[in-house]
């Protein structure tokens, strides 16, 4: 289970730590990445508002303990809490969990009470359980208060947004890994022009990467400019 889980959910290729540029939150991602299972404290809390990386983070720390042959589970709650609670069931024997976005669940008895019952067969396992939402612990709305506890018990890192030269320098990277050169300037035009969230602009920026393919163009202002105006 260190890649997939049975109800599908995969981690991305490209969402390792290598093509995470860390900016400002080089603490952060630091801590991140050197966490290892079986040492304290159980349950580390990521939160940060949307485009900060939470989700590329988590299932970063996934793929990292399972190329260190640990078992590691990616679970994406706003894309799977309506499936049911019930989806948890063995996650407490691997040796760390990623739960994505639980502020998506809180109000629920049953997900909650599930939630607090992995975090202490966790614990009692010497497993890991990283949690992130945009808030912080407290602010996440969950009502079962010994989960809260739990939550805000760990260690509570936050994510910040990166600035513009750090995006640029995000996008530039994200385009070496993937292959392709991104001029300066194109990197620049970009940010005028598309949403300033990291997700996007790495969409966008895939999705450049395959009409320039296609093209046999590279990437410069007046092709990226095309490809923005015929969208």
């Amino acid at each position: 289970m260190t890649n997939q889980l049975p109800l599908g959910v995969k981690l991305r290729d490209s969402s390792v730590f290598d093509s995470f540029l860390a900016g400002r939150n080089e603490s952060t991602v630091e801590i991140l990445r050197t966490l290892r299972a079986g040492e304290p404290p159980t349950c580390v809390f990521i939160h940060g508002v949307a485009g900060t990386g939470k989700s590329h983070l988590l299932q970063a720390i996934c793929a990292r303990m399972g190329g260190q042959g640990q078992s590691a589970a990616y679970l994406p709650l706003t894309d799977i809490a309506s499936m049911g609670s019930e989806i948890l069931t063995g996650c407490g024997e691997l040796a760390c969990v990623c739960i994505d976005d639980i502020e998506t669940i809180a109000g629920d008895p049953a997900w909650e009470r599930a939630l607090f019952a992995l975090h202490q067969q966790l614990d009692e396992r010497q497993g890991r359980l990283v949690v992130s939402a945009v808030v912080p612990p407290a602010a996440t709305g969950i009502a079962l208060a010994d989960l809260r506890s739990r939550l805000g018990g760990g260690w509570v890192l936050t994510l910040h947004l990166l600035d513009e030269s750090e995006q640029i320098e995000a996008l530039r990277l994200r385009a070496q890994i993937r292959g392709f050169e991104l001029p300066l300037e194109t990197a620049q035009y970009l940010l005028r022009r598309l949403p300033r969230d990291m997700a996007s602009l790495c969409e966008f920026l895939d999705e450049l990467d395959d009409a320039s393919l296609a093209a046999q163009r590279k990437l410069t202002v007046p092709f990226v400019r095309e490809v923005i105006d015929g969208k």
